[in-house]
């Protein structure tokens, strides 16, 4: 069993307020649930207005498939026009990692 962690940092487009902020990420956010079938929150940067760290977990039998889901989770949030990815970063726990 493999569990695939993706963290990214995102600066968001015309946003104005923590208010405005919720009307961008929440989207994002249940998108990418129920397109990747994965776990999804804000982890960071939650009082900043026009930044959001979102956290994405999968778990699979083989490190392969995190990896595929991870990277489709990263393209699909990079290729939307109203953010800006400023990093993502991958981490893969296995098994032998737990000894």
């Amino acid at each position: 069993m493999f569990t695939g962690i993706l963290t990214l940092d995102l600066r968001l487009g015309d946003v104005h307020s923590l208010k405005e902020k919720r009307g961008v990420v929440r989207p994002i956010l249940a998108e990418v649930r129920r397109r990747f079938e994965v776990a999804v929150a804000e982890v960071g940067h939650l009082d900043l207005h026009r930044r959001s760290l979102i956290g994405v977990a999968v778990i699979a039998a083989d490190a392969a498939h995190c990896r595929h889901v991870l990277e489709a989770c990263e393209r699909w949030v990079a290729d939307r026009p109203d953010v800006e990815l400023l990093s993502a970063h991958q981490r893969l726990v296995g098994e032998e990692d737990d000894e």
